[in-house]
Formats: structure tokens, C-alpha cells, sequence
């Protein structure tokens, strides 16, 4: 049976955060499919076609390359059942494994039809900085129905958001830094460049 990690993100913009998730899935799973979506509990998110053009940057930029990590633009959806059901049609006889920050482990219950999602789906929570998991949060997730691991790497202390209120490069990989200055899509590369010299904020 082909087993197939599913890693959708807003990617706002993708990070090197991002890219050792997807090494480390790629290392574990025999296929790794990854699109970008609208979150429904955020606004203001730049246009899906230059977020999907920047996670295809990340993943061109993994070194050594990675055959198994596609993007499938296919599979964005706002919301996550609907995903599945799409990745359903498309691997007839595989089995899927929904992967998630730890951030989002306590807004989970609110998403469309969670207890049906997590009957079609394994769930693998990545760990981020500042979010840590407490075996009450898993054991609720269990007795939600939910298949739970937790996965075993470290990620750089990175976000989306560090980027769009810093323009810090240390955040993303050179190529997303480039397409991004080339298609300006962030306020702070206006802003004077003492405003962005501070430390990194790893929430």
C-alpha cells in the first residue's frame, strides 16, 4: 500500500521551516503531496498563485532533490475533508496521513466535519516553537477519533508571520527571497532596513 503525506499550508510565505518538514516527510513517507490554501481562520493572505509558485521554489530547492515531494495544486481547499476526498479519488488504495502543526492542534476541533476527517486520515502533528503538545491535547485528539504521532525532528524557529512583519531572509531560502522581491508582495520591504535588524520571532 503507497502511504502519502498530505501537507497543505498557507505558505505565506513558505519557509525554511517548510522545507525540513518536507525532507523529513520525504524521508518517512513514499509520497509526499503538498499544495497551498486559503486558511478560513486568517485574512489577508497573499493570492494563492504566488504562494503555490513559492512552495514550488521550495521544493525545486531541496538538496539533495527529493522525487517523491509533488506539488498538487489540485488539493487546495479551505477545508481539509474536502481535500481528502479529492486525494481519495486520486490514490484509490493508499493510505493518507494528515499533517499539522502543533499550533493547530487546539483549533482542530472547530474544522468542517473533524470527527469524519479524522476516520479517513492518520494525523501526524509536527512540533513548532511555542506551541508545545501535552499528553492531555493528544489524548483529546485520540478521543476525537483522531490516529495521533507526533513527528520526532526539530524545525529551524522560523514562521510566515516573522517574515511579513521583518523581511528577515534568514527566514526563507534564497529563491523564495528573490521572487518575493521581484514581486514585492510584503509591506515591510518598504520599511527603513533598521526596522529590520531585529531577532527573529520564532511565534
Amino acid at each position: 500500500m503507497l502511504h502519502i503525506a498530505l501537507f497543505g499550508t498557507s505558505a505565506d510565505p513558505p519557509t525554511a521551516g517548510h522545507q525540513a518538514i518536507l525532507k523529513w516527510l520525504a524521508d518517512h513517507y513514499d509520497q509526499v503531496a503538498v499544495w497551498a490554501s486559503d486558511n478560513p481562520f486568517k485574512t489577508h493572505q497573499t493570492p494563492l498563485d504566488h504562494r503555490a509558485a513559492m512552495l514550488q521554489l521550495l521544493i525545486d530547492d531541496i538538496y539533495p532533490p527529493r522525487h517523491n515531494i509533488h506539488l498538487h495544486l489540485e488539493l487546495s481547499n479551505p477545508r481539509a475533508l474536502i481535500t481528502v476526498e479529492q486525494a481519495r479519488q486520486q490514490w484509490k488504495d493508499a493510505e493518507f496521513t494528515l499533517v499539522i502543526g502543533s499550533d493547530l492542534v487546539h483549533q482542530l476541533p472547530r474544522w468542517y466535519r473533524v470527527e469524519e476527517l479524522l476516520r479517513q486520515v492518520k494525523l501526524l502533528v509536527v512540533p513548532r516553537s511555542g506551541y508545545g503538545m501535552t499528553e492531555a491535547d493528544i489524548r483529546s485528539l485520540r478521543q476525537m477519533g483522531a490516529t495521533v504521532s507526533i513527528a520526532d525532528l526539530t524545525v529551524p524557529g522560523v514562521s510566515s508571520t516573522s517574515y511579513r512583519e521583518e523581511c528577515d531572509p534568514e527566514i526563507v531560502t534564497p529563491p523564495i527571497e528573490a521572487y518575493i522581491h521581484r514581486e514585492q508582495l510584503y509591506e515591510c520591504q518598504d520599511a527603513p532596513k533598521n526596522l529590520l535588524t531585529h531577532p527573529q520571532n520564532a511565534s
